[in-house]
This record gives structure tokens, C-alpha cells and sequence, in this order.
């Protein structure tokens, strides 16, 4: 992408005219939430590509704090980003960068190539649900679930940990899609371009005043 056409698609950005993926967010006669929701429609029907960078860029953002994100079945699930971590370029660029290490997706480097138009592309979480900890590498072209750590199995009998692998591996597949419902109805409401991509935007240029979780509770959470 050459300058000219990068300026342009910034530019588009800070004015509200463009979301996280450089897609355009102009009106028409639909209701607003209708049209976000038709759009994000259409971008997992193209592959999702941009949409899950998006949704894998902003669960980024909102899970530095430390705080539960979601709810799931009456018990918060809080997720950290760990390990290795891609970013890709925002159009489908073959400009990447891969930063690994335990706290290396909340560096200020990648924070810094986000805010020059890097959006996260696959990503290691660890979910922690109630006492249960699940680990999950998550690719944004299909949102597919690449490799999984469940929770030590507490069955002895084989046909009763079979059972229980299942159980949990259901539980795993239900708080990622808690977690990305969340993210559509963000996605699709009025505030998206008025609201969460100004805050996005502040957080990556290092400007966001709202409380944060510090390294070292950072570090903690990622020793479990």
C-alpha cells in the first residue's frame, strides 16, 4: 500500500468514515444498528478475515484490564492475551509481525503497529471461568479454535474422562461464541464508530486514562 493510499484510509478512520478494518461506515436510509449488522454479515460471508481481525484487536483492548468480559453460564470469564500473537495488515497486506512471549500482545510495540494499521490476526488467550482454565489459539480468518489446553480431567474411568474432554471441549467452543456475539453487538450499535474506535485509537497511541492492569498483574495472570 503506498503512502498517498495509507493517509487516505487514516484520514477516513479519524473522521468516523471507516471501522478498525478500513471498511467504509457511511449512512443510508436503514436504521444504523441494521446496516452495521448487514455489514458484518457480509464480511463473514467473505471469509471473516477482516471482522475476526477486528474482534481479535478490540477483545485485545478489553482484556488488559484484567476484568470479566462475558458471562457464561452465571460465572465471568476473563480472558488474557499469551504467548505468541500475528498482526496483519489491515487490506490483507503481507506486512506481519509476530510478537511472542508471555506479555508481548499488550507491548507498546504492538500497540504502535496497530495504530499504523496492524490489526491481530491469530492470537493464544487463556480463559479463566470460575476455577477452571482453558488455553486456546485463535486464527481470525474462520475464527477457528488452531490447538486447545482443557482443564486436568478429574475422571478416572477412560469412558468418564472421554465424557468429560467433551464437556469441557463444548464449554470452550460456548465462551468463544459468548465472547464474539459480544463483539457484534458492539459491532453493529451507534457507539462502534462514535465511541469504541476513538477509544481504540487513543489506547494504541498510549493515551487511554482508563485503569489498566499493571505488568505485574499481567505477568500473574499469565503464570496462572
Amino acid at each position: 500500500m503506498g503512502k498517498r493510499e495509507q493517509a487516505r484510509i487514516e484520514a477516513a478512520f479519524m473522521r468516523g468514515d471507516a471501522g478498525v478494518d478500513g471498511g467504509a461506515t457511511e449512512e443510508d436510509t436503514r436504521d444504523e444498528a441494521e446496516i452495521e449488522r448487514d455489514k458484518a454479515r457480509e464480511q463473514l460471508l467473505r471469509g471473516r478475515a477482516y471482522l475476526g481481525r477486528e474482534f481479535l484487536t478490540w477483545l485485545l483492548w478489553r482484556s488488559e484490564s484484567g476484568d470479566v468480559l462475558v458471562d457464561f453460564e452465571g460465572t465471568g470469564v476473563v480472558v488474557l492475551y499469551t504467548g505468541r500473537c500475528t498482526l496483519r495488515g489491515v487490506n490483507g497486506d503481507v506486512t506481519e509481525l509476530m510478537a511472542r512471549g508471555a506479555l508481548a500482545p499488550y507491548s507498546e510495540q504492538v500497540k504502535h503497529s496497530m495504530d499504523r494499521g496492524l490489526l491481530v490476526h491469530q492470537a493464544r488467550w487463556r480463559l479463566t471461568h470460575g476455577e477452571k482454565v482453558y488455553e486456546v489459539t485463535l486464527d481470525a480468518e474462520f475464527l477457528d479454535i488452531r490447538a486447545a489446553k482443557l482443564p486436568e480431567l478429574m475422571a478416572e474411568e477412560e469412558d468418564d474422562r472421554l465424557l468429560e474432554r467433551l464437556y469441557l471441549t463444548e464449554q470452550l467452543s460456548g465462551m468463544v461464541d459468548t465472547l464474539v456475539q459480544s463483539f457484534l453487538e458492539v459491532r453493529a450499535s451507534r457507539n462502534w464508530s462514535k465511541k469504541v474506535v476513538p477509544a481504540m485509537k487513543s489506547w494504541m497511541k498510549g493515551e487511554d486514562e482508563a485503569p489498566r492492569a499493571t505488568k505485574v498483574q499481567l505477568a500473574r495472570a499469565a503464570r496462572g
